[in-house]
């Protein structure tokens, strides 16, 4: 019986070895994959950036890795991708990553008072990195037309949607039209609307009764309400 030297051994075994770790451009691979299906409907132009991946990591090959987010990250500017492998031994590792979103948004193009209804004449489109913006900008003037604010805002001031409200509909004291609907049947009636109430908001009406309804507020003075 030949006795080979354990080196030998070694040696021979290495290329087995070298072919079961998982190398770091496979990770890095699966990051990157990752990130552009999950930004393709971004608007603008994304361009996905993964870091570098520690290359002493001896990870075993994965012939199914999966990327992912941690709960309440997303695929927007600085974050973090997890790489993780179930079988045939399970690892999982993080990455950082950088999405950038050159694109188009909406500014005041003159200052805006306060209550003001906004007109697309006021407004302007910019070029710029959205993801180091302020998170809800308008990225389309129909968003922000008819709106207003209850803040001043200079020009040139990107406009975030959650800070602007819709015209209202509905005026409080207006006389408005109640519409019931159910399962085969309409019933309309004549009430008077105790708060104002843009479109799709929620909104109390009193009828001549004295009873108090909540129903959507419609555009034509109409509140529905849903059975």
């Amino acid at each position: 019986m030949k006795h080979f030297p354990l080196i030998a051994i070694l040696l021979a075994a290495s290329p087995a070895l070298a072919a079961a770790r998982m190398e770091p451009a496979a990770l890095r691979q699966a990051a990157e994959q990752f990130l552009q299906v999950h930004t393709a409907g971004l608007p603008g132009k994304v361009t996905v950036s993964v870091g570098a991946v520690d290359p002493r990591l001896n990870l075993a090959a994965c012939p199914a890795p999966q990327a992912f987010l941690m709960p309440g990250a997303r695929a927007w500017g600085k974050t973090t991708v997890g790489v993780r492998c179930a079988a045939p031994a399970p690892w999982t590792v993080y990455i950082q990553a950088q999405v950038s979103v050159l694109g188009s948004y909406v500014a005041a193009a003159v200052p805006l008072a306060p209550g003001q209804a906004i007109d697309e004449a006021q407004l302007a489109m910019l070029q710029g990195e959205l993801t180091a913006l302020p998170p809800g900008i308008a990225t389309d003037k129909a968003q922000v037309v008819g709106r207003s604010s209850n803040l001043s805002i200079s020009a040139g001031m990107p406009l975030r949607i959650d800070l602007l409200k819709s015209k209202p509909v509905i005026l409080q004291g207006q006389l408005v039209k109640l519409v019931s609907r159910g399962n085969g049947f309409a019933v309309s009636a004549e009430g008077k609307a105790a708060g104002s109430a843009a479109e799709g908001q929620v909104v109390a009406v009193r009828t001549g009764n004295g009873q108090q309804i909540s129903g959507i507020a419609r555009v034509g003075g109409m509140v529905e309400v849903t059975f």
